[in-house]
């Protein structure tokens, strides 16, 4: 039994390492396969309509899963696998009077069954573990099944943290979305605006005052040019090729400069160290480092802004200070309204890093972060 604790223990482990449905599942139900040396294994999670929104196969091959074509239906064992929490097992399927009696012409005869339902924290039926031909015996053994059961338990709090993963991501773009659109009104929509306005008055004085025109269309050029930047600015807000392909400082570099000329202030950047950097946590600190600047340069109309970044070998710390018009972090509702300070709160949470605000009307903000990046890349999920 010390083995298949161990194979258990395993499985777990390289289960919880994965965030998206997709690849938790293809893991899950290759895990059970293993565990109860199973010939073919499946995982069943419903869609609430008759249907299998997900059905995930191990053992068969890619050319078999496509021709047996479309998902499943809900019906038989692989039904009653999601109407109870209690397992079945059999020692041919065939036997079974919910067996439907035939199998589609290129799906693999099978005998031996082993179903366990998976069950959520709040005592409903996640879905499903689907395990036939028991390798090397006649049925899969009572042992088997109390091993999926508790495998099944794993299961189902990874699938729910895997679900709540996605959805977090799904809000992030949307709340990604709904701040770019803000940045485009706040700032390329104006400069656009002053463009058309330029443009129509140096119209109006072409004939009766050149050099008037011509001061106009200067004056179109040049915010035209700064749209432009402001274009670029807000472009590079998302995931830039550079945090892909050359890490979290040569991104924060490439994303100062374009700030110094969009804004024409002085941002001063220092880079210490060059530790490597798991691709999430850089993509939570460049994403804090984007919202203090933005904070600073927006709404705190800082002259001077100073950026540290120091990449050392188990710790990133960043520093953003600015000497704009300050503000109260404790002030009653700041936290509540600023949806800036609220999103750099989850993404140092999301980072496993501290985040702290220091600032004063009138004094200027230092924003910090500091994120214990071994500690962060081996928490659980």
């Amino acid at each position: 039994m010390a083995s298949a604790t161990e194979a258990l223990s395993d499985a777990v482990l390289a289960i919880a390492a994965e965030h998206a449905v997709e690849p938790v599942l293809q893991k899950l139900v290759n895990a059970a396969r293993e565990l109860a040396d199973a010939r073919y294994a499946a995982i069943g999670v419903p869609d609430g309509s008759g249907g299998f929104g997900r059905f995930i196969t191990s053992g068969m091959s890619d050319e078999l899963i496509t021709s047996l074509g479309e998902l499943p239906r809900t019906h038989g064992l692989l039904g009653a696998m999601l109407e109870s929490p209690e397992p079945y097992r059999t020692a041919d399927i065939r036997d079974d009077p919910r067996f439907r009696g035939w199998w589609p012409s290129a799906h693999p005869s099978m005998s031996s069954f082993l179903g366990v339902p998976i069950v959520s924290g709040r005592g409903d039926v996640a879905g499903a573990f689907y395990l036939t031909d028991k390798e090397g015996a006649p049925e899969f053994s009572l042992e088997d099944q109390r091993l999926i059961e508790t495998f099944a338990a794993h299961a189902a709090l990874a699938l729910e943290n895997a679900r709540l993963h996605e959805r977090s991501r799904e809000l992030s773009i949307v709340e990604e979305r709904n701040r770019l659109a803000r940045e485009l009104h706040d700032a390329v929509t104006q400069k656009l605006f002053g463009v058309v306005l330029a443009a129509e008055s140096g119209a109006a004085l072409l004939e009766r005052d050149p050099a008037g025109a011509g001061t106009q269309l200067a004056l179109v050029r040049e915010l035209a040019r700064g749209a432009m930047e402001e274009l670029r600015s807000v472009i590079v807000h998302l995931r830039p090729a550079a945090l892909e392909s050359q890490g979290v400082a040569e991104a924060l570099a490439k994303h100062v400069e374009v700030l110094r000329r969009v804004h024409e202030r002085e941002i001063a950047l220092t880079v210490q160290g060059d530790a490597p950097v798991a691709a999430a946590i850089e993509g939570d600190v460049f994403r804090i480092a984007q919202e203090a600047l933005h904070n600073a340069l927006r709404h705190a109309a800082a002259a001077r802004i100073a950026v540290s970044l120091v990449c050392a070998p188990g710790r990133v710390e960043l520093t953003v200070t600015d000497d704009g018009s300050g503000f109260e972090p404790a002030a009653p509702g700041v936290r509540s309204r600023s949806l800036g300070l609220t999103t750099m709160a989850e993404r140092a949470r999301a980072a496993g890093g501290a985040l702290t605000i220091d600032s004063a009307a009138g004094a200027g903000t230092a924003v910090r972060l500091v994120v214990d990046t071994v500690a962060a890349e081996t928490a659980p999920p």
